[in-house]
């Protein structure tokens, strides 16, 4: 009974603490994909992917017309580290990016934040009922 209405107390406290604090939600999905940053990263990594692709083409062909099966070994061991090398270097310049884009984004959120007074800023995604929804807000601002 105690630990029932020990629950109850912190349940209710924490619902009036909030009650009092403007709370505000983001679609961060929303943002991301209006983001032009975003735009032009999934292009490049696009463009970066096709050239990746010839890479392999490009070493199917030269191995189906060596008949040295020695040479055709260190043929595809080196289209092998090429590719590995390449891809690996894509996906990490990709990432750090892609990081860079979701700073620039967290930071244009919690500005708006501070500017309107807001305690909490959370995912639309995350949130079932209230908050001030500051998404359009955002779209000018995030690039």
């Amino acid at each position: 009974m105690k630990k029932k209405l020990l629950l109850l107390v912190l349940i209710l406290n924490t619902c009036v603490v909030f009650a009092d604090d403007k709370i505000a939600v983001v679609d961060l999905q929303q943002l991301v994909n209006s983001s032009a940053q975003v735009k032009a990263l999934k292009q490049d990594h696009s463009n970066k992917m096709a050239e990746l692709d010839k890479i392999i083409v490009n070493a199917r062909g030269e191995i189906l017309n060596e008949k040295d099966p020695a040479k055709v070994l260190l043929l595809e061991d080196k289209y092998m580290k090429e590719f590995n090398s390449k891809k690996e270097a894509l996906e990490t310049s990709y990432n750090t990016k892609l990081e860079n884009i979701e700073k620039n984004i967290k930071s244009e959120i919690s500005k708006k934040a501070q500017k309107n007074g807001y305690e909490y800023v959370f995912a639309k995604s995350v949130v079932l009922y209230g908050g001030k929804d500051i998404t359009s807000e955002l779209m000018s601002s995030i690039k």
